[in-house]
């Protein structure tokens, strides 16, 4: 009990500390007669965890207590998703090797050969770094016949250009191939063009200065490259939504509304179908709110029966030492039910006790 009481006193600080540097990031300025203003600058995103690091860490012990668990007549996996969903990527690896020395072999390929289906995906996936993880999560939906475009969309669009970076970095360490060659061969025309326009991570580092005349020129090539004229001009949206800052398109999506009769996101759905148009609102949506766009698509893959489980354990995964609390918060008053209640509605068994521990509690 003491040690629990220990990560939910860590969770409230980290929290705590999130939520101050969110409100800090969200004061903004009025347009002005001065073409630039001074603005407080963000050095790093603010994080919201649900999984931080353990505070009475024993990594020997957690060893052993793996080492039982999978040595038990029929597994205990219990045992295995208190520990594992519970420490951070860090003390996962630090268990990893401290089981490698007293087992005598490799804590993922014992993971792999006592577990199986959804759990052994999910528990494998912990063991990765968050860059290894996306790059083969990248690899697993252009390997094979056909193309996953959902998954491609979601991870290329979602993620910053430095996450980006680290995933190419260790996608040519882990398949020897380039990231971007295989986009390129596994996707055409605009789509492939979006797609690889984020991958080569040309966006601009956010500014102290706020630049309200470029603001207006984006705005209005935007329109003027859609709404205004017979057919879609794709260039220019793939240019500006792919170079420019986050926090400057923020501004640029409330200016456009002042040129066209329609948002952003409305005109995207008028202009451009199929996968270009996905990949469009996906970029626009995490530019905009990315946990809110997580919360959307946990939602829908609980839709149903069933659920898409593969969703399910790759968001959950990547996010819970990122920002799955504040995704809590986004999914509560987006579906008005928690993500907690959600996921026991739509999983069962030994994965629904891992899903629910990495999601941290009911809201």
């Amino acid at each position: 009990m003491r040690a629990y009481a220990c990560v939910q006193r860590s969770e409230v600080r980290v929290i705590k500390m999130a939520l101050v540097s969110e409100f800090l990031g969200q004061l903004t300025l009025s347009y002005g007669t001065d073409k630039a203003v001074a603005y407080p600058l963000q050095e790093a995103e603010p994080t919201f965890p649900t999984v931080v690091a353990f505070r009475d860490f024993d990594p020997i012990s957690d060893a052993a207590r793996l080492d039982a668990a999978l040595r038990t007549k029929g597994v205990d996996e219990q045992s295995i998703i208190d520990i594992l969903t519970r420490r951070s990527y860090e003390q996962r690896q630090e268990i990893a090797f401290g089981y490698e020395r007293m087992a005598k072999k490799d804590l993922q390929t014992a993971l792999k050969g006592a577990l199986s289906g959804s759990l052994e995906a999910l528990m494998l996936g912990l063991m990765k770094s968050p860059a290894q993880y996306d790059a083969l999560e990248l690899r697993a939906a252009m390997k094979g016949l056909g193309t996953d475009e959902e998954t491609l969309i979601e991870m290329v669009c979602s993620r910053n250009d430095r996450e980006l970076a680290d995933i190419q970095k260790v996608y040519r360490e882990l398949f020897k191939k380039d990231l971007e060659k295989d986009v390129a061969g596994d996707t055409s025309g605009d789509f492939a063009k979006l797609l690889l326009a984020l991958i080569q991570t040309k966006r601009d580092e956010p500014s102290n200065v706020v630049d309200y005349e470029k603001i207006d020129d984006d705005a209005k090539s935007l329109y003027e490259a859609g709404v205004k004229r017979k057919g879609t001009d794709a260039a220019v949206w793939i240019s500006i939504l792919t170079q420019r800052s986050a926090t400057h398109l923020q501004r640029v999506f409330e200016r456009y509304k002042s040129y066209s009769p329609y948002d952003l996101k409305e005109s995207i759905c008028k202009e451009v179908k199929g996968d270009l148009e996905k990949s469009f609102l996906t970029l626009v949506e995490c530019l905009e709110n990315k946990q809110m766009y997580f919360a959307d698509r946990l939602d829908e893959a609980m839709k149903g029966k069933g659920a898409k489980e593969k969703v399910l354990t790759r968001i959950l995964v990547s996010r819970c030492q990122v920002d799955l609390m504040k995704i809590r918060r986004e999914f509560k008053k987006r579906h008005g039910r928690s993500l907690y209640r959600a996921i026991s509605e739509h999983t069962k068994g030994d994965y629904q006790k891992a899903l629910l521990s990495l999601c941290g509690g009911d809201d």
